[in-house]
């Protein structure tokens, strides 16, 4: 029963994968995520349902278009799979909760946003608005961040970012956090509450080496603009599985 269970998560989270497969690259052109079916971008060809098994049908395709050969990114298995992991992570910390459904909900918002920024440099407002609202909405029935800890955490989320952003501008002379990662950091306060600082100081954290590397090999320029959105997912992420974890080391390491 157990990896009946494992297994159905994991397959549910795959499932939800494709379709955020679909938000990924068709949000950023405009088009809906609703129709038409999914298509081939090469030859605009119908994907049937057996082309368009989650991680499955692009093993058997061997990465691509059943008819023209158009190759599928790599991108669609690896947010399928991500998406099944994460879900199961949400399952293994906070099993069979209103939890989460907080936290996964979350997660499912996260994860477009960040390869949407990592391929366009936006964080669009149709993901964060609606996430802002979902993130009020949840907290109305969970435990774990109270409708008022939500709403305090949008405004410190965004307002942190904002200040951050006016700052950089007053001493760099140009835009140094765009208003999509104020959007970001808002929507990611109303599902944490308060505790939307700490990821937001640990984003900053996990970005540091980025910088530095692209810095040190001239992949990076001063003043060249990096997608903050994964970095700020990706500490909201630890925050959610592991902050305690996270809270006790960084006490005992600084205090």
């Amino acid at each position: 029963m157990f990896y009946f269970q494992l297994s159905a998560i994991f397959v549910m989270g795959a499932v939800f994968g494709s379709f955020l497969n679909v938000c990924i690259y068709r949000l950023p052109r405009g088009e809906s995520i609703l129709w038409p079916r999914s298509y081939c971008p090469g030859c605009k060809h119908t994907i049937s349902a057996l082309e368009n098994i989650p991680v499955l049908s692009f093993l058997f395709l061997r990465g691509k278009c059943r008819r023209c050969k158009h190759e599928i990114p790599l991108r669609y298995p690896l947010v399928e799979v991500l998406t099944g992991f994460l879900l199961l992570l949400v399952w293994h910390f906070f099993g069979w909760s209103l939890s989460a459904i907080h936290y996964g909900v979350l997660i499912l918002f996260l994860l477009p946003i960040s390869f949407i920024d990592i391929n366009t440099r936006l964080i669009l407002n149709v993901l964060t608005f609606p996430g802002i609202l979902a993130g009020l909405l949840l907290a109305a029935f969970v435990e774990d961040v109270t409708i008022w800890q939500s709403v305090i955490g949008l405004l410190l989320g965004g307002g942190f970012l904002w200040g951050i952003g006016l700052l950089g501008e007053f001493m760099f002379k140009q835009e140094s956090m765009g208003g999509g990662d104020v959007k970001l950091g808002a929507m990611i306060g109303a599902f944490l509450g308060a505790e939307v600082i700490i990821a937001l100081f640990l984003a900053f954290f996990l970005a540091l080496p980025v910088i530095a590397l692209g810095l040190s090999t001239k992949k990076l320029q001063l003043g060249s603009k990096l997608p903050f959105g994964p970095f700020i997912a990706l500490a909201a992420t630890i925050i959610v599985f592991w902050g305690d974890t996270f809270y006790d080391f960084y006490f005992s390491f600084f205090i």
